[in-house]
């Protein structure tokens, strides 16, 4: 059996939610959904702070695959295409625990859908226990209902897991005022309050999500994905990305 690595006293979060979106995959390359080089640095970057005794659970998203809103664009049923968003999101997570796995980290993959062959229910008790064995655990399936996004699964199994903090990879080093990519006077924020990034407006995660992190006191980071040790940096409290708390 895994146990769970003596915690490096240099980190600042023993427990965290890593919210992937499922576009960081791709790679930012057209063609196939999941370059596999993108996978393996992702998973390396997991594998690097668990081996640092950190509890890591994954959400990941599915829009590299399907996204439920861009479906209803297209003529697709919302809540049909909210579900097949679902299915892309489990597609993803098998993705991430078949590269962890390969490096050696024990994962397991929870789903808020039914799935026994290929993943386990969504058990918070389990998870926890899984986490107390050094395992990585994956929740896939957002929250297993239409309309919520995986920024709000995030912000779910934050409050649920007591997690320390959601740290949000993208591929933005962090909240700015205004479009960094559409405006060359954009001001980067370096830390936020819950209220002033409420009161602006600011894009950090739907409203739905946000509110929950914001009543149940679940600090976000906010960070680029492109530096390879991007998520060590940010869970030994570096100045890295931007910082939305209480």
């Amino acid at each position: 059996m895994q146990e769970t690595a003596k915690v490096d006293p240099k980190v600042k979060y023993k427990r965290i939610i890593l919210k992937l979106s499922g576009e960081v995959l791709n790679g930012g390359k057209s063609g196939d959904p999941i370059d596999a080089a993108t996978l393996e640095k992702t998973c390396a970057q997991v594998k690097e702070i668990h081996d640092m005794g950190v509890e890591v659970c994954v959400v990941i998203g599915g829009g590299n695959i399907f996204r439920g809103l861009h479906g209803a664009k297209r003529g697709v049923d919302r809540t049909t295409g909210d579900y097949m968003g679902m299915l892309a999101t489990v597609i993803n997570g098998l993705a991430i625990m078949d590269g962890l796995e390969k490096m050696g980290v024990t994962t397991r993959v929870q789903s808020a859908i039914p799935m026994n062959q290929i993943a386990e229910p969504f058990i918070l008790r389990r998870a926890i226990r899984h986490l107390e064995k050094g395992r990585v655990v994956i929740f896939v399936a957002g929250t297993g209902n239409p309309y919520f996004s995986t920024d709000t699964t995030a912000a779910l199994r934050a409050s649920e897991m007591h997690a320390d903090i959601i740290m949000k990879a993208t591929k933005v080093d962090g909240i700015y005022d205004k479009d960094p990519k559409k405006h060359a006077d954009a001001v980067k924020y370096d830390e936020l309050t819950f209220i002033d990034a409420l009161k602006q407006r600011l894009n950090v995660m739907d409203s739905t999500a946000f509110s929950l992190c914001l009543d149940n006191n679940v600090p976000i980071m906010v960070f680029d994905l492109g530096d390879e040790h991007a998520i060590r940096k940010a869970i030994m409290g570096n100045k890295i990305g931007t910082l939305v708390h209480s």
